[in-house]
């Protein structure tokens, strides 16, 4: 198992997770995807190592960000991890505050933005 700090993206929709991988990657840092919160808490109970932040999309199919949260907090190995909301919700500030989180990106996020979230929980690998 690798333990040097990674990011989880937990989002739905394929092309910006990619999208998202992909520029952490090419930044240095370490990245694991989930396509929506069951797949994250499945990946998160499978490794040794715990992320140094998750990034959270809110409105998922399947399992969305608060059952997500709801689970993680219950948790007592994963209710410390840092997470960050990623939504496009006008009412972002609110649902993060209702979800616990460490914080929120708004959706189109921007790229200095994700680096700066990034920087902040994360030691670069690179």
């Amino acid at each position: 198992m690798n333990s040097k700090p990674y990011i989880m993206i937990v989002e739905d929709a394929e092309d910006i997770r990619e999208a998202l991988g992909s520029l952490y990657k090419s930044e240095g840092f370490e990245v694991v995807l989930a396509s929506d919160g069951r797949d994250a808490l499945v990946k998160l109970r499978n490794r040794l190592d715990l992320p140094a932040l998750i990034l959270l999309d809110l409105m998922m199919p399947g399992m969305d960000g608060f059952e997500f949260r709801a689970e993680q907090e219950s948790d007592a190995r994963l209710s410390n991890i840092p997470v960050v909301l990623m939504t496009a919700d006008a009412n972002a500030k609110e649902k993060s505050i209702k979800a616990g989180v460490n914080g929120y990106i708004k959706k189109p996020v921007e790229i200095d933005v994700l680096l700066a979230v990034a920087e902040k929980y994360c030691k670069r690998t690179g």
